[in-house]
């Protein structure tokens, strides 16, 4: 089903910059506005206490400190104020009052209101309609040591931080558009446009690897050489790196299929040949016996070149049987198994008898006969196999006592045909029991090589024992 281009282009990054920018913006916006309507609240009743006091004062300078009920009305009226007293040191003094009593139902002392006490008068005012009579108590700012008291209708109060909270908002929307319009913009071409751009040519790469086009790095940011554009590079690079692999295993698909079939039909011919070799062995001619013999080994070596070709060829891991055993058997048996080829050659298991492990018996036989066979024609005389448990993984060491790997076979070790360490090999023994291993789930690499000798470690996963059926004892094959 396709999807629905509204909803992805709210979900889009850049609809997402804008609205967190938006958001962002109005939360400073309202971080601000709170305390400033607070102080616009508090500025604005210290001035109605400073109108107030020189309303006293022209009452003080009237002469005996008495005006006529109009001049006072007009007063008042002035101020906003219904009611004036100063208190000074020496007692409480009525400076205007109406004729009437009028009794405040709130009272505020602005000499002890701190500014978050200011805030939240400010708010609750904000939402209020009521007109309410209400004590305002602040100090004198023209007299020392005078303190104003005054009653006023809250009205006006209200007008005032009303309009200010609406001035405010309207600013704040205008600023948190204009900010997220111009980040909008700016993320759109410093980083959204650069994003699809690598986005698309992954896309296009993805769909048609071997005839995509890498991306155009220099293409991608506005700024140059930014973060943007060096991923650009390292995506264009891993691109033509990716295309030639894929150009060249489809060759070496194609010639592993070509080799797979040769070496097919050439066991026949072996098969046939050594059939030949075998009687040229029963011949009475010495020489003739001698060459039959030379043929038969040729023959031997070449069939075994061609089986670890189709070993290779084989497409996917191999099945793996997992059966759970004891690892110093396994080790008898390859000892048992190399004796007749590997004259003078000694095989030392430094094995724990209750070390089992977990895996193919049969695959694990021919990792372990290519490496101890590789070090026997390396030119090792003995060959140590130590073992220990790490964290549920099996850690297995094989150490020999030969001269050591030269640079360049250590640089091809694990590649078939090209990490052979004696003339006419293929190297495909070391490929082959890597792979064997990684099919178990473990690896091999290669520990430490030197005039010492070298050693492979090899790794292969620990399972509970109830998780592989048991393996039956195999006695002859105990060291």
């Amino acid at each position: 089903m396709a999807a629905n281009p509204v909803r992805a282009s709210y979900r889009s990054l850049s609809s997402r910059l804008l609205w967190l920018t938006l958001a962002i913006v109005l939360l400073t916006e309202g971080l601000i506005f709170f305390p400033s309507l607070g102080h616009e609240r508090r500025v604005w009743l210290q001035r109605h206490v400073r109108e107030a006091n020189i309303a006293a004062l022209a009452v003080a300078g009237a002469p005996h400190g008495l005006l006529d009920p109009a001049t006072r009305d007009d007063l008042l009226r002035l101020s906003g104020d219904e009611l004036i007293r100063l208190h000074r040191a020496s007692g409480v003094e009525l400076v205007l009052a109406p004729p009437e009593e009028i009794t405040p139902v709130a009272r505020y002392d602005l000499r002890h209101e701190t500014q978050l006490a200011s805030v939240g008068y400010a708010l609750v005012d904000l939402f209020r309609s009521q007109d309410r009579p209400i004590t305002i108590i602040g100090n004198s700012p023209l007299r020392p040591k005078t303190v104003v008291e005054l009653i006023m209708h809250e009205r006006e109060l209200l007008d005032v931080l009303h309009d200010y909270a609406w001035s405010i908002a309207g600013l704040s929307l205008i600023i948190a558009a204009v900010t997220g319009a111009l980040v909008y913009f700016a993320m759109l071409a410093l980083l959204v446009r650069p994003i699809r751009r690598i986005t698309g040519s992954i896309v296009a790469f993805r769909a048609d690897p071997e005839r995509g086009v890498p991306i155009d790095a220099e293409a991608v940011s506005l700024l140059g050489d930014d973060e943007m554009a060096e991923a650009a590079r390292e995506l264009a690079d891993m691109q033509r790196e990716l295309r030639a692999a894929l150009w060249r295993n489809a060759r070496l698909a194609a010639l592993g299929t070509a080799v797979a079939t040769v070496s097919h039909d050439l066991r026949g011919i072996l098969a046939s040949a050594m059939l030949a070799a075998d009687d040229l062995t029963q011949n009475l001619d010495g020489r003739v016996r001698r060459s039959g013999e030379m043929v038969v080994r040729a023959i031997e070596r070449a069939t075994e070149m061609v089986r670890r070709t189709l070993d290779f060829a084989r497409e996917g891991p191999p099945p793996v049987t997992r059966t759970r055993f004891p690892l110093r058997w396994l080790i008898g048996e390859v000892r048992e198994a190399m004796l007749p080829e590997a004259a003078g050659f000694s095989i030392a298991p430094c094995l724990d008898d209750d070390l089992l492990i977990t895996g193919d018996r049969d695959l694990l036989f021919r990792v372990f006969v290519n490496l101890l066979r590789n070090a026997a024609e390396a030119g090792a005389g003995r060959v140590t196999v130590k073992a220990k448990m790490v964290a549920g993984v099996v850690e297995i060491l094989i150490e020999d006592n030969g001269p050591g790997l030269p640079e360049p076979v250590r640089q091809n070790l694990f590649r078939p045909f090209v990490g052979s360490y004696r003339r006419g090999g293929t190297g495909l023994g070391l490929a082959i029991a890597r792979d064997l291993m990684r099919a178990h789930g473990g690896d091999l690499e290669l520990a430490e090589t030197g005039p010492n000798g070298t050693i492979f470690r090899l790794t292969l996963p620990s399972q509970p024992e109830e998780s592989t059926p048991p393996v039956a004892a195999r006695q002859s094959a105990t060291p």
